[in-house]
C-alpha cells in the first residue's frame, strides 16, 4: 500500500503461538463462486509476507499469489509471522508472474498516494475498501487484491495494468501503512464476501426483561425520596435515569447488580431521610441541578 516511503517491518503482530482466539474461521457465503485472491508485488520482508497470509486466514481467504518473494523458510520470520496461516496459507502459496495476474484475474490495485483528480488518471478516481467490497458484492468474478512493495508500493507503470485502484484514507501527514497493516485492513473491509460466520454471536448484547428494569427503577426511586424530598426535583431526576437505561439497554446481570446496590442501600437507611432541602432556600440548588 506504500508509495513513496519507507514502512517499518510489522512490530505487534504475535509469532504463530497456538492461540486461535483472533483467527475465526469462516466459509464463504453461499452464492459466490470465487473468492479474492490476494497478489504481493515484490515483497521484501518476510514477516510481512506472514502478516498477510495470516490476515487471509483471519478473514476466510486462501489463495496467496507472490511475485518474486523472498525466501520464505519454515523457521524463519514469514512462518512465525503467520499464525495458523503456516499450516495452509502460506505453505500454499504461489510464485507468479506480474503478467500472469493481469491475465487471469479482474485486478485492484493498492496505493497510498492518490491523484487528486482526473488529470492524474492513473492513480485517479479510486476506491476505498468499504466502496470496493460494495462493488464487489454484486460481481461475483475472479478477482486480485494486488499489493505492491513495502518501500515504494506499486509504480505507475504496473497501476496502469490493473482493472481498479483502491486507497484506503488516512491521516494526510502521514498516510503510508506498513504492508501488511494495509492489507489486514482491506481484507477486514472485505469480510462479508468472505466469510459466512464469525466467532462473534449473532446478537451483541441482550436487553434485561423490562420487569427487571422496572424493579431497578422502584429501588432508585426509593432510594431517591430518602436523600430529595422535592417531588419536582425526583420527577427530573426519574425522567434522566430513565433515559440513560434506555440508552444503555443493560443486560440481566447489570441490572441486577444495580438493581441490589440499591437494594442494600436502602435497607441500611431504613426510614432515615437526607432529604432537608426546602423549596425556595438559598442554597438548595437551581432547577437544574440534579440532586442525589
Amino acid at each position: 500500500m506504500s508509495d513513496d516511503d519507507t514502512v517499518p517491518e510489522c512490530e505487534s503482530t504475535a509469532a504463530g503461538d497456538g492461540s486461535t482466539r483472533d483467527e475465526p474461521s469462516g466459509t464463504p457465503p453461499a452464492g459466490r463462486t470465487h473468492e479474492p485472491v490476494v497478489v504481493v508485488v515484490d515483497p521484501e520482508t518476510p514477516g510481512n509476507v506472514g502478516t498477510i497470509a495470516r490476515a487471509m486466514k483471519n478473514f476466510g481467504l486462501s489463495e496467496l499469489k507472490l511475485v518474486n518473494p523472498p525466501e520464505l523458510h519454515e523457521d524463519g520470520e514469514a512462518y512465525g509471522f503467520a499464525g495458523h496461516a503456516r499450516e495452509d496459507v502460506l505453505p500454499g502459496a504461489e510464485e507468479v508472474t506480474f503478467e500472469e495476474v493481469v491475465e487471469t484475474y479482474h485486478t485492484i490495485g493498492t496505493t497510498a498516494i492518490t491523484s487528486e483528480d482526473s488529470r492524474g488518471h492513473v492513480r485517479f478516481p479510486f476506491k476505498t475498501p468499504v466502496e470496493v467490497r460494495q462493488t464487489l458484492a454484486t460481481v461475483d468474478t475472479r478477482t486480485a487484491l494486488v499489493f505492491g512493495r513495502e518501500g515504494t508500493g506499486l509504480d505507475n507503470a504496473e497501476l496502469t495494468r490493473l482493472d481498479e485502484v483502491c486507497s484506503i484514507p488516512a491521516s494526510d501527514d502521514y498516510p503510508v501503512l506498513n504492508l501488511g497493516q494495509a492489507a489486514t485492513i482491506l481484507l477486514y473491509e472485505l469480510r462479508s464476501l468472505t466469510i459466512e460466520e464469525t466467532q462473534l454471536p449473532d446478537v451483541e448484547r441482550e436487553r434485561a426483561d423490562e420487569a427487571a428494569i422496572d424493579r431497578f427503577y422502584d429501588f432508585f426511586e426509593t432510594f431517591h425520596r430518602s436523600v430529595e424530598t422535592r417531588a419536582h426535583k425526583r420527577e427530573k431526576t426519574r425522567v434522566m435515569i430513565r433515559r440513560l437505561v434506555g440508552r444503555a439497554h443493560p443486560t440481566d446481570r447489570e441490572v441486577a447488580t444495580l438493581t441490589g446496590i440499591f437494594r442494600r442501600a436502602n435497607e441500611l437507611l431504613g426510614d432515615r431521610s437526607f432529604g432537608d432541602h426546602t423549596d425556595g432556600s438559598g442554597n438548595g440548588g437551581s432547577d437544574d441541578e440534579t440532586a442525589g
